[in-house]
């Protein structure tokens, strides 16, 4: 079994930053890609940020210069440091794990950006 605990969410002015945090624990082993997704009200789910094992990193258009995603792989921690918070960006984070062709999701962080 694997744990998501993500922390950070919260409301921000439009301008603003946030950081997010996601820790994994339990039967961790080489993790593929950690990443974060966010799914706002009525539109599907969505990938923000990933990183895999080396430090490659790969962003939405959309967040592109403003977020910034990384990774602590000694403590199983991926974090979000956004940046120009918008409206849009207003939505559930969630942190995401793949290992061994295996997807796994945290419980999910509000982030609401105030205009």
């Amino acid at each position: 079994q694997v744990q998501l605990v993500e922390s950070g969410g919260g409301l921000v002015q439009a301008g603003g930053s946030l950081r997010l945090s996601c820790t994994a624990s339990g039967s961790i082993f080489t993790i593929d890609l950690m990443g974060w997704y966010r799914q706002a009200p009525g539109k599907p789910r969505e990938l923000v940020a990933a990183i895999n094992n080396g430090g490659t990193t790969n962003y939405a258009d959309s967040v592109q210069g403003r977020f910034t995603i990384s990774r602590d792989n000694a403590k199983n921690t991926v974090y979000l440091q956004m940046t120009s918070l918008k409206s849009e960006d207003t939505a559930v984070y969630y942190c995401n794990l793949k290992m061994f062709s295996h997807n796994y999701w945290g419980q999910g962080t509000r982030v609401t950006v105030s205009s």
